[in-house]
């Protein structure tokens, strides 16, 4: 294993299931902590250790609802998005769609143009300075209902930035059902953005199965509970409609009790295009580095088949043909040299 550590360390990736405020490091936790003391969130990095230790799902949210909470002013999201893109440009992650959800940050009073340009001075920062390219996914945070969802589309749309790319629903899924947000789903695939609702990480198939026909879904986050439905299955191998995979968050939030059972394998062997994402890194004491090692031992994976692992991922990303390209043959050159005689 200690070779394959040293491959994926270098190996070029691209992420499409991670969070903007779940990817704070705790140096960022801890300084936004400090820069707001009326918050609960412990300002010493090494107490965030025990303050990320989930009990369930429930407490999970409650959690990064807390962190939400400390992104108050332009000057804490840009900072933090730049962040996040330097700490993926130490794990040779080229490419991200990075999950924003802007309704937590402007009902929080952050005027909603000074937002956008935030993450657009960010986003351009990034990829001129660190070579991360990254695009951004809106979430619906689903346990703010409707209001959430009708302020996430305009948000969207009317003020779409130059990197959004997709539409997705997040937050808690039971007593959550999906259909009740199809006209917004609706409103931005209008606008030319894809639909990318998490599904089936705490509830059953029928949840994939709405936001296949309900929310036109072309990527599902999650869909932990895939498998339970063979007719599932085969449809989303048949449609090439990629699953967002994150073994070590589904073990952190229970919706997994244990890694040696995670479905990924049944996935895999069903034909599914399946993605790795570390969704929540510094919550979960992941990284999309260590994701690649869990799958590759779940999967019983070597480099070449890590390789491809990788290529699924710029193959179920919305990045452009010719960027869809370059990256994959910098996958394959990588994979060569280092297999190389």
């Amino acid at each position: 294993m200690p070779d394959l550590h040293s491959f994926i360390a270098g190996l070029p990736k691209a992420e499409l299931h991670v969070h903007h405020v779940g990817s704070a490091s705790p140096r960022i936790v801890a300084e936004l902590a400090a820069r707001h003391p009326d918050s609960k969130v412990p300002t010493d990095p090494e107490a965030l250790a025990d303050y990320f230790t989930f009990t369930d799902f429930a407490h999970f949210i409650e959690v990064y609802l807390s962190v939400v909470d400390l992104i108050r002013t332009p000057e804490d999201v840009r900072l933090l998005t730049y962040e996040v893109a330097r700490d993926m440009a130490r794990q040779n992650i080229r490419y991200a769609e990075l999950t924003i959800t802007p309704y937590s940050s402007t009902r929080r009073g952050i005027d909603e143009r000074a937002f956008m340009d935030a993450i657009e001075d960010a986003r351009k920062a990034a990829e001129a300075e660190l070579g991360v390219i990254l695009r951004w996914c809106f979430d619906i945070p689903g346990e703010a209902g409707l209001a959430a969802a009708e302020e996430t589309a305009r948000l969207a749309v009317d003020l779409r930035p130059e990197g959004l790319v997709s539409f997705g629903l997040g937050g808690p899924e039971i007593g959550v059902p999906r259909p009740q947000f199809k006209p917004y789903f609706d409103r931005a695939i209008a606008a030319g953005l894809h639909s990318v609702p998490h599904a089936g990480e705490t509830t059953g198939p029928e949840t994939i199965w709405d936001a296949l026909r309900v929310l036109g879904a072309e990527r599902i986050g999650h869909g932990t509970s895939a498998p339970m439905d063979a007719e599932l299955l085969a449809y989303l191998a048949e449609h090439r409609i990629a699953l967002e995979v994150c073994p070590t968050s589904n073990i952190a939030t229970r919706a997994v009790t244990d890694l040696d059972r995670h479905p990924v394998k049944e996935m895999v062997k069903a034909g599914v295009l399946v993605t790795i994402n570390s969704d929540d890194p510094p919550m979960f004491g992941t990284d999309l580095n260590n994701e690649y090692a869990v799958a590759a031992r779940l999967l019983e994976l070597d480099e070449k088949g890590l390789a491809a692992l990788a290529k699924n991922a710029v193959e179920a990303s919305f990045l452009d043909p010719a960027g869809k390209a370059r990256l994959a043959e910098e996958i394959d050159t990588y994979t060569n040299a280092w297999l190389a005689p």
